[in-house]
């Protein structure tokens, strides 16, 4: 991705950008969640280089794409950032979402405004998400999978979640991507649906039994 990221952090664990001395730190900037029981609530984001929620035209097409499957659900968010996806899932009726994010700071961002929401539903792994799905699994039925543009990240993982047994038998996997790349994904899932924005291609596949 040659953007900045729109939902996730790429930076590595537990570095801050450097400030120059005297130069005041900005505010942090704001997650707007758009549906559900947490509608129109707003939490703070940290400000971190390529760290900004997903936009929310995005959110509301994803989530207007998933309509009422949400309700009861397991839900995994690899590379976590904001966490606006997964905390969206939660406000329309997950069960359960795993957040998964490597930079210790912007994972602790999410466990605060998980706390702020009284979200318990939510639990947050500081961790990389390769060696999250490494793992002992245990399978949810839908993944957000929105990896750092240009890194190569994309086919392993889709690959990690079929092989290790993450996905349930119809579970749904939404993957965001660089427009330029056109990800090869395990033969059983089919191609649900597709949305272009900016410099990424959104699309939501549905798994099948093998």
């Amino acid at each position: 991705m040659t953007r900045q990221r729109s939902s996730r952090s790429s930076s590595r664990p537990g570095t801050r950008p450097t400030a120059a001395r005297g130069t005041p730190a900005k505010p942090p900037g704001k997650l707007r969640i758009i549906g559900g029981d947490y509608r129109r609530r707003q939490l703070p984001v940290l400000d971190r280089p390529g760290l900004r929620p997903t936009p929310d035209r995005v959110r509301e097409t994803l989530f207007n794409w998933l309509g009422q499957a949400l309700y009861g659900q397991r839900v995994l968010d690899l590379f976590a950032g904001t966490g606006a996806l997964g905390i969206e899932a939660l406000s329309r009726g997950a069960a359960q979402v795993d957040f998964v994010e490597r930079d210790s700071s912007v994972a602790a961002y999410i466990t605060q405004n998980l706390a702020t929401l009284g979200a318990a539903r939510g639990q947050v792994a500081p961790r990389d998400a390769l060696a999250f799905l490494e793992q002992g699994a245990s399978p949810y039925d839908l993944v957000f999978l929105d990896p750092p543009f240009h890194q190569a990240l994309a086919e392993p993982c889709c690959n990690a979640l079929e092989a290790k047994g993450w996905l349930a038998p119809d579970a749904m996997i939404y993957l965001e991507t660089e427009r330029s790349l056109t990800p090869r994904v395990p033969a059983n899932w089919q191609l649900h649906r597709e949305t272009q924005a900016g410099e990424s291609t959104a699309r939501l596949y549905r798994r099948q039994t093998p």
